[in-house]
C-alpha cells in the first residue's frame, strides 16, 4: 500500500501511451486500441475510487471526490482516455501528498528505544543483571558510569553528577551523594552510583512521561487540510454547473467534460508541490520538517509557548558576577578556581573557565574535601578556602554577604572570613529578547508565554530580561502538557523546547519545535526540528511556513479560477471530455510551476531577526 499511488501513476503513463501508439501508430480503433488504458481504470481507477467510497462511508469529502466522479462516468460514457489521464492526475497528486507527509520515524519507537532495560542488581557482594521491568521497590542496583539510571531511587553509595537536562529542563549536572534523589532517564557521570528503587520501572518518572506521550498522541486531533478546505466550496461549484450543462444540452458528454476539467489538480498536486518545496527550501537551512501540516499552521498560530532552558537560554551556567570582600577580585578567583577544580559539582566548572579566561595561575590544593551539604574545602598556600551554599552558614555569617536577586550563587570564605560571593546566570541567548519583540509584529503573535520545568526566581528573572509577561515555572512535564493543552483550547500554539521534558507538550500544542536535535524523542515528537541552537532559524522556519502557504493558496486559488473559466467553456459545448483533461493540464503546469516557487523565499520573506 505504501507505493500503491506512484504505481497506478506509472501503470496509467504507460497505458495512455501504448494507446496513443495503437490508434495513431498501428491504426486501431475501438476496444483493441483502448485496451490499455481501460485495463488500468479498471485496476488503477477502481482501487482509487473504492478508497474514495471508503472515505465518503467515514463521512469524509475531500476535494478528490470529482475525480472520482470523473472516472466513473469515463467508463460508463466509453470515455477511455479521459478517464485515464483523471487517473493520472490522481493516483500522480496523492503520491506526491504522500511523500510530503511521510515521517522518518515513530515518536514512540524513540521513546522505547531510549528507555532502560537493563538493571544491575546487588546481590550480597555480587551484580546480577536483570530486566528493567523486573526491578522491584527497595532492590539496591548499581548505575555505571555513563549510563542510563534505571528507576527513580535514592543513592546508597558513591559520588557522582548527574544529567537530567532532559527530564527536567534544568541546565545543570547534578551532584549526587548518599542521601540524593535519583530519577530514571537521567544519565549518569564519572562515578558509579549504588541506589535503592524508591518505584518499579513502570511508575518511574520517565515511564510516566512515556505514558503521557501515548495519551497525547491518541489526543490529538486530525487537522483538516487546506485542500479540503478550499475543496468544500469547489466541489459543489463544479457539480452544479456540470448538472445544469447536462440539464440545458441534454448531452451527458458536457457533464462528463466539466467534470473533466474540474478535476481539482491544483488542489491535489500544486499544494503538496508548494509543501515539498518548502520541506526542500528547510532542509537546507537547517529546518527538518517531520510533519507538513507544521508548515501549513505555524503562519496562523497566536500564541507562542516557550520553554527556558536551552531554548531561550545558551543552557549552561556561567559565572556573571564576583562580588568581592576586601580581596582583589582575580586573586578570590584564583584562589577559588584552584580548589574547585578538583569537585563535580555542576558550578564548578564555571568558575574554573572563569579562571582560565583571565589566564590566572592556578595552585595545587590540599587536603580538598566536599562535604555533602556543606561544600568544599580546601587549603591553597597555607589558607583555608571555604566555598558553600548560604544555607551552610550561620545566619549572622550569612549577613555579611549581600543576597543575590535570582539564579544561583556559591559563597567563598577564606580562613573562615566572608570573602565573596560567585553568581551565576543561565544566560539569555544573544538573539533572545530581537526574536520574542519580531514575533508580534512580523508573525501576528498575540500572546508569548514562557514556560518552564525551572524554580521561579530563575524562569522570573529571564521573563523580565525579555519583557515576557506570561509565566509558569517549576512544571513537570504533565502539568506542561495540560497547560499546553488549555492554551490550545481556545487558540492556536506554536510550542518550542529542547528536552525529553518538552516531548509530550509538542505534540499537544496546534505545531510542536524542538529546538535543536537534544533527543530523538523530542524530534520525533515535533512537527518540525530546528538542528542549529539559533533562533533566528526558528524565525526563518515562520517565515517559510508564511511563504508556503501564500504560494500554495495563490497556485490553488488560481489554478481553480483557471478551472471554472474551463468549466463555463466546457458546459457552453466547445470542449469535449478529452480536450478538457488536456486543459486541465495545462492549468495543472501552470499551478504545478507556481508552486514551485515555495523552493525560494522572495523579498517579502527575507525580514528575518
Amino acid at each position: 500500500m505504501k507505493y500503491l499511488n506512484i504505481t497506478i501513476a506509472s501503470a496509467t503513463v504507460i497505458a495512455i501511451a501504448f494507446t496513443l501508439a495503437l490508434r495513431y501508430g498501428v491504426g486501431l480503433e475501438g476496444m483493441s486500441a483502448d485496451m490499455p488504458v481501460i485495463t488500468v481504470l479498471v485496476a488503477g481507477g477502481g482501487v482509487l475510487v473504492f478508497h474514495l467510497l471508503l472515505a465518503m462511508l467515514r463521512g469524509e469529502f475531500g476535494s478528490d471526490l470529482l475525480a472520482g466522479i470523473s472516472i466513473v462516468t469515463s467508463v460508463v460514457l466509453g470515455e477511455y482516455v479521459a478517464g485515464a489521464l483523471v487517473v493520472l492526475m490522481l493516483s500522480g497528486g496523492t503520491a506526491l501528498e504522500e511523500y510530503a507527509m511521510r515521517r522518518a520515524s515513530s515518536v514512540l519507537d524513540a521513546l522505547a528505544k531510549r528507555m532502560p532495560s537493563i538493571a544491575h542488581k546487588r546481590s550480597g557482594v555480587s551484580m546480577v543483571d536483570v530486566p528493567a521491568d523486573e526491578v522491584r521497590t527497595g532492590d539496591d542496583l548499581v548505575v555505571l558510569p555513563h549510563e542510563l539510571c534505571p528507576v527513580d531511587g535514592v543513592v546508597l553509595e558513591g559520588r557522582s553528577s548527574m544529567d537530567e537536562s532532559y527530564l527536567t529542563g534544568e541546565p545543570y549536572r547534578i551532584s549526587k551523594t548518599p542521601g540524593c534523589e535519583v530519577i530514571s532517564g537521567a544519565i549518569n557521570g564519572e562515578g558509579a552510583l549504588i541506589i535503592r528503587a524508591h518505584k518499579e520501572a513502570k511508575d518511574s518518572r520517565y515511564a510516566k512521561i512515556m505514558q503521557v506521550m501515548d495519551v497525547t498522541r491518541q489526543r490529538r486531533p486530525r487537522l483538516r487540510r487546506l485542500a479540503d478546505r478550499l475543496g468544500a466550496l469547489y466541489t459543489p461549484t463544479a457539480v452544479v454547473i456540470a448538472l445544469v450543462a447536462w440539464g440545458i444540452s441534454g448531452e451527458a458528454q458536457r457533464f462528463l467534460a466539466v467534470l473533466v476539467v474540474a478535476t481539482p489538480c491544483p488542489l491535489i498536486i500544486a499544494i503538496p508541490v508548494a509543501i515539498i518545496g518548502a520541506i526542500s527550501w528547510s532542509a537546507k537551512r537547517g529546518i527538518i520538517i517531520k510533519d507538513p501540516i507544521a508548515l501549513e499552521r505555524a503562519h496562523n498560530c497566536d500564541v507562542l509557548i516557550t520553554d527556558k532552558t536551552g531554548t531561550l537560554t545558551i543552557g549552561e551556567p556561567r559565572l556573571i558576577e564576583i562580588e568581592a570582600l576586601g580581596i582583589p577580585q582575580d586573586e578570590v578567583l584564583r584562589l577559588t578556581a584552584s580548589v574547585e577544580k578538583y569537585s563535580k559539582h555542576p558550578l564548578a566548572m564555571p568558575v574554573v573557565q572563569a579562571a582560565e579566561e583571565r589566564h590566572l595561575l592556578l595552585a595545587d590544593p590540599s587536603d580538598v574535601q566536599e562535604v555533602p551539604g556543606r561544600g568544599l574545602v580546601g587549603m591553597v598556600g597555607g589558607r583555608k578556602i571555604t566555598i558553600t551554599g548560604r544555607r551552610a552558614v550561620d545566619a549572622q555569617l550569612s549577613k555579611a554577604f549581600s543576597a543575590a536577586p535570582s539564579g544561583l550563587e556559591c559563597l567563598v570564605l577564606i580562613d573562615d572570613t566572608p570573602s565573596a560571593v560567585f553568581r551565576f546566570q543561565d544566560e539569555a541567548r544573544p538573539e533572545s529578547k530581537d526574536f520574542v519583540m519580531h514575533l508580534g509584529p512580523h508573525h501576528n503573535f498575540k500572546e508569548i508565554i514562557l514556560l518552564s520545568g525551572d524554580r521561579d526566581e530563575e524562569v522570573q528573572y529571564l521573563a523580565r530580561q525579555l519583557q515576557i509577561s506570561k509565566v509558569y515555572s517549576g512544571k513537570s512535564p504533565e502539568e506542561k502538557v495540560e497547560i499546553v493543552r488549555a492554551e490550545t483550547a481556545r487558540a492556536q500554539t506554536l510550542y518550542l523546547g529542547d528536552g525529553i521534558n518538552d516531548a509530550p507538550a509538542l505534540t499537544a500544542a496546534t505545531v510542536g519545535v524542538a529546538f535543536g536535535p537534544r533527543s530523538d524523542i523530542t524530534s520525533e515528537a515535533a512537527g518540525a526540528v530546528i538542528l542549529e541552537p539559533s533562533l533566528r532559524k526558528v524565525d526563518q522556519f515562520l517565515h517559510i511556513s508564511s511563504h508556503m502557504r501564500r504560494v500554495a493558496l495563490q497556485s490553488a486559488v488560481g489554478g481553480m479560477v483557471l478551472s471554472v473559466g474551463g468549466m463555463l467553456i466546457a458546459a457552453a459545448g466547445y470542449l469535449t471530455p478529452v480536450a478538457g483533461a488536456l486543459l486541465q493540464e495545462m492549468i495543472d503546469l501552470w499551478a504545478v510551476a507556481n508552486a514551485l516557487r515555495a523552493s525560494s523565499l522572495g523579498r517579502s520573506d527575507s525580514n528575518h531577526i
